[in-house]
């Protein structure tokens, strides 16, 4: 059993991104904070927003990518290297089109299913082997709607949905950082 010590949000940097669904990561990391009244500072030797923090009695490394989602490995790997941190002891939350709005599923390892995000994390940690929290937002239907899909924001009733799963994991965040990746599966995973 391994605890978390780096969760990285994954997401686009920018105003006009905010609201996009690609941005599922950062919104659940901007949750996780506001609730623990944490914030965010930037450091350009992580290329992104840092911010440790004492989450449910440990100390956590919290990280969202300021170089957008196609390479957002080059931040995470500077982090874990850094701090000395495992693939097994990072959590990387992000958008997943392969899940409906109002899933969200906690995973260790696996493919990328085409997410630039995590394709270019495995290639700088080189492992697939650390655990992602992934934020259903359905899929468009086409293969060639996606770029456009994730980069729109859901429609209101998906948000909704969005929020509600989003609510959940951030329920079994405890559990999630502690390493109970067993008990926080079942709790997440059971609707």
């Amino acid at each position: 059993m391994s605890e978390i010590k780096l969760i990285v949000g994954l997401g686009n940097p920018g105003k006009e991104y905010a609201n996009t669904r690609h941005n599922a990561g950062f919104w659940w990391v901007d949750e996780l904070t506001r609730i623990q009244n944490v914030n965010f500072k930037a450091d350009s030797k992580f290329h992104g927003l840092v911010a440790r923090a004492n989450l449910h009695g440990h100390e956590v490394h919290l990280l969202k990518p300021q170089t957008f989602m196609n390479i957002s490995g080059r931040a995470v790997g500077a982090v874990a290297q850094f701090y000395k941190i495992e693939p097994a002891q990072i959590l990387v939350v992000h958008d997943e089109l392969d899940l409906p709005p109002g899933s969200a599923k906690l995973k260790l390892g696996g493919g990328h299913g085409g997410h630039n995000g995590l394709k270019d994390i495995i290639a700088h940690l080189s492992t697939k082997d650390f655990w992602r929290l992934r934020v259903g937002i359905g899929h468009p239907g086409e293969r060639n709607e996606v770029v456009n899909y994730v980069l729109n924001a859901p429609r209101k009733e998906e948000q909704v949905l969005i929020d509600e799963a989003m609510q959940r994991a951030q329920d079994v965040a405890p559990l999630i950082i502690e390493g109970k990746m067993e008990a926080a599966m079942l709790k997440l995973h059971t609707v």
